[in-house]
């Protein structure tokens, strides 16, 4: 498997991806009308053809045997003031982290987000967050594995539901366990 980062030839097929793995994801758990509102509005060439272009994001794709297989979309950013422990002062977010579930357990997840967290030290960031929905424990585990611990909670708004998310951090100085 190759991780790289998406350039913005890449907008079709990272949409296609970032649409498939998120329906993949919340189908069954999301209701319908509110899963399509909210595919309608996050993805989509012209959404991930003005992620790949702002300059405080990155996105990271894993591919495997010619088809992409799974991304991290980076933001360079603060959560809402608080929220992280000190001594943050230049965070990066990990706003999205999907795989294809034909990956899942082969270490990819892992390769991933070490390179996400590769990329914010180059970048000179201090630590990472993101957000994780407290309903999901194998994306806890996975994170409390690598290190990330919980800083906070917020709340993920889809269409009329409210999911309560929690604010995971990772101190970019510590080691991978």
């Amino acid at each position: 498997m190759l991780i790289r980062r998406a350039l913005p030839a890449d907008a079709d097929a990272f949409a296609a991806l970032a649409e498939r793995l998120w329906r993949a994801t919340y189908t069954g758990l999301i209701p319908a009308p509110d899963l399509e509102q909210h595919l309608a509005e996050a993805f989509g060439p012209a959404q991930q053809a003005a992620e790949l272009a702002d300059p405080a994001c990155s996105t990271l794709l894993l591919e495997g045997g010619g088809n992409l297989l799974g991304y991290a979309l980076l933001h360079a950013h603060c959560p809402v003031p608080g929220t992280l422990p000190a001594p943050f002062t230049k965070p990066l977010e990990v706003v999205r982290f999907y795989l294809d579930p034909t990956v899942h357990g082969t270490g990819a997840a892992r390769e991933l987000m070490e390179a996400a967290l590769a990329e914010a030290a180059a970048a000179g960031h201090d630590g990472v967050w993101l957000q994780a929905w407290e309903q999901n424990p194998r994306a806890l585990r996975f994170y409390a594995k690598l290190g990330f611990t919980p800083a906070g909670a917020t709340i993920f708004t889809v269409g009329s539901q409210v999911y309560h998310d929690l604010v995971l951090a990772h101190g970019l100085e510590l080691p991978f366990d």
